[in-house]
Formats: structure tokens, C-alpha cells, sequence
């Protein structure tokens, strides 16, 4: 009788084309899920009005700086959080904060033309 052999996974995957399909969902960060797949918790922005473009998310606490794409650009957010946030726009020699309430959304942001960084606290910024 004929010995079989063993065919590794990835050679078997590969060959079907499952693994290059599971290689391109691994590799896409959550920031740029679709608007339905951002977590509880999350403050999401997009490039574009009704949550459609480009997307990152923010996960309180603390302050963080909007990716370079995202810069004086949102078009629209949506709050999964269960705290409000700000969004924080520095000026010249001073900054606004905008608050975002928990579980807020904008499918057309105007303000979203001067966010520069998320934080849960208002940095000592004038309201804006």
C-alpha cells in the first residue's frame, strides 16, 4: 500500500486562496473598520459625512493626537463611549475644547474641520 503524505496547512491554504483572504483581514487595523464594527467604548471619526471614508477610533482615557489623515478633517463621528469626550483644536497661543456627550453622533460635523486631538478632559481649553 502507497504512504500518503502530508500537505503543510499554509501550502493548502494558499493553493485554495484562503490564506491570502485571511492574511488581508488580519492585516486591516480597527481603526479602519466600517462604521457599524467600531467597539464599545470607542469615539470614532471619518473623513467623509454619514461615517463613510476613513476612520480612527479614540479609547478614553487621556489625550491623543488624530492621525495626520484625520488632521482639520473629520467629516463626521459617532461615541460608543459611556463618558463624553472632547475634541481639542489648538489654536494660536491657546486651545478649544468641543464636547462630544456619550453616545453622541454627526453625520455632518462642521467642527470637525479644527480637531487636532481627542482627550476626557477639557486641557484647560476655552470652550469652542
Amino acid at each position: 500500500m502507497p504512504r500518503g503524505f502530508a500537505v503543510p496547512a499554509a501550502a493548502l491554504l494558499a493553493s485554495s486562496g484562503l490564506l491570502a483572504s485571511t492574511a488581508l483581514l488580519t492585516a486591516v487595523p480597527a481603526s479602519a473598520a466600517t462604521p457599524g464594527a467600531s467597539r464599545a467604548g470607542d469615539v470614532c471619526f471619518w473623513t467623509a459625512a454619514g461615517q463613510h471614508g476613513s476612520s480612527w477610533c479614540y479609547t478614553p482615557p487621556g489625550y491623543t493626537d488624530v492621525p495626520e489623515f484625520l488632521h482639520d478633517k473629520a467629516a463626521s463621528f459617532r461615541s460608543n463611549a459611556d463618558t463624553a469626550v472632547y475634541a481639542i483644536d489648538w489654536g494660536r497661543g491657546t486651545c478649544y475644547a468641543r464636547l462630544i456627550r456619550a453616545h453622541d453622533l454627526a453625520d455632518n460635523w462642521p467642527w470637525g474641520a479644527r480637531l487636532d486631538g481627542v482627550a476626557d478632559t477639557m486641557m484647560g481649553c476655552e470652550v469652542g
